[in-house]
């Protein structure tokens, strides 16, 4: 059976995405490097976690398409408010780890303007996913992402972009790329993220 040319660029698309996500499937994040080359404009404290500053920060690319649940959702609706991005797989030992803090944290600064959207990779179909967020309550949307082709295509050459599952951006409400972490993070690291960016006028 052979396949068309748009076929075939869409396999290859896709292998390339799943091959750059397997580099840092599952890893312990990025040892205090931003990673991006050059002249990047953010800085990365000890515990991993890179910021950008205000004036500095930039917008992410179309990050749209269908939740777990079948429904559409696009970032960009939600500017006006804090966003923080989960890049996750139900596989990952990491992000099982850290799954009861972003839920927990979730509830706790809804009413402040923050919104978490995670983004699902490389479950190959719904049911194991669909059961992680079962399991730990968690409340808010994610995007089926299988392939990655979100977390490749959504984010800028040289910004603060996800690297390794689990990986974290948070958006201003602006709807700019202000932090990252490429590591499991819990309650308090992820309040260390987001409270400055809630209290930022």
């Amino acid at each position: 059976m052979s396949l068309s040319r748009a076929s075939r660029a869409a396999l290859l698309t896709a292998l390339v995405a799943a091959g750059a996500l397997t580099l840092s499937a599952c890893s312990g994040g990025d040892n205090g490097k931003s990673g991006g080359g050059g002249d990047t404009n953010f800085v990365t404290d000890t515990g991993g976690i890179s910021t950008v500053a205000k004036g500095r920060r930039t917008s992410t690319k179309e990050l749209t398409g269908e939740t777990l649940e079948g429904k559409p959702l696009d970032v960009a609706d939600l500017k006006g408010k804090v966003v923080v991005m989960n890049v996750w797989g139900s596989w990952c030992p990491p992000c099982r780890a850290e799954a009861p803090h972003f839920a927990k944290v979730a509830k706790e600064t809804k009413a402040k303007g923050v919104e978490f959207v995670g983004i699902n990779t490389r479950d190959t179909n719904k049911g194991p996913a669909l059961a992680f967020e079962k399991d730990f309550e968690v409340g808010y949307p994610s995007l089926y992402d299988p392939v990655g082709k979100l977390i490749v295509n959504g984010f800028p050459k040289g910004s603060l972009n996800p690297q390794a599952i689990p990986s974290t951006i948070v958006l201003d409400r602006e709807g700019k790329i202000a932090a990252r972490s490429l590591q499991a993070l819990d309650a308090t690291q992820l309040h260390k993220i987001i409270d400055p960016l809630i209290a930022e006028k």
